[in-house]
């Protein structure tokens, strides 16, 4: 994993800097492939702070699990995953991997994952025992389980209620049985973006 020592910076300073350090650091850990992390509770804000480090990275490709996932098998993805873009990036091939539709409720067309220095995979789960062999490093987005259910159901609506109920259950069995907070490599707060590096017992506690 990744070895980040410069300490806890807010965004856009010394955090940020620091965890790009890490990456460049790193050693390939997927082939040819630095494959980073970013996980972390429903609504905490993966999707966005992936964005942002794939930006900072000069446009680093970007998996997101929820391609991957199913409304039957929400965690039942990591076959796919080695499948499809795991082992062809380790063999420095390009990866093209299914991706599910959530409203029509079946995989429709295919997504290209290049061979890159740094290719992120974010999404619930992305730091997950199946995965870490693969990591380079992992982030974890810290925003408590309540406060990203409450983000997420104001993001979807009303009339997404249920399913967040469904899945909020189905990911608190999962971290419950393969934490992935534990192993982060650094932390992201979901609400100021602040973000700390170094290993999670170094880790200062974030505001």
């Amino acid at each position: 994993m990744m070895a980040v020592t410069d300490g806890a910076g807010r965004e856009g300073d010394s955090g940020l800097s620091a965890l790009l350090a890490g990456i460049a650091a790193a050693a390939p850990s997927c082939g040819p492939v630095r494959l980073i992390g970013v996980d972390g509770h429903a609504g905490s804000g993966k999707t966005t702070f992936a964005g942002r480090l794939a930006a900072a990275l000069g446009g680093a490709p970007v998996v997101h699990l929820d391609d991957l996932a199913t409304h039957a098998e929400p965690f039942g993805w990591t076959e796919r995953l080695r499948a499809e873009v795991l082992e062809p990036l380790a063999a420095g091939r390009e990866a093209r991997h299914r991706v599910y539709d959530w409203t029509s409720r079946r995989f429709e067309g295919t997504r290209t994952v290049p061979v890159a220095p740094v290719v992120l995979v974010e999404g619930v789960g992305a730091g997950r025992r199946a995965v870490r062999p693969w990591l380079a490093g992992l982030v974890w987005m810290e925003l408590d389980a309540a406060a990203a259910r409450r983000r997420g159901e104001l993001r979807d609506g009303p009339e997404l209620a249920g399913f967040w109920a469904g899945w909020a259950r189905a990911e608190q069995e999962h971290f419950a049985a393969d934490p992935s907070r534990p192993y982060a490599d650094s932390r992201v707060d979901g609400v100021t973006g602040r973000i700390a590096s170094g290993t999670l017992g170094e880790l200062p506690d974030l505001p």
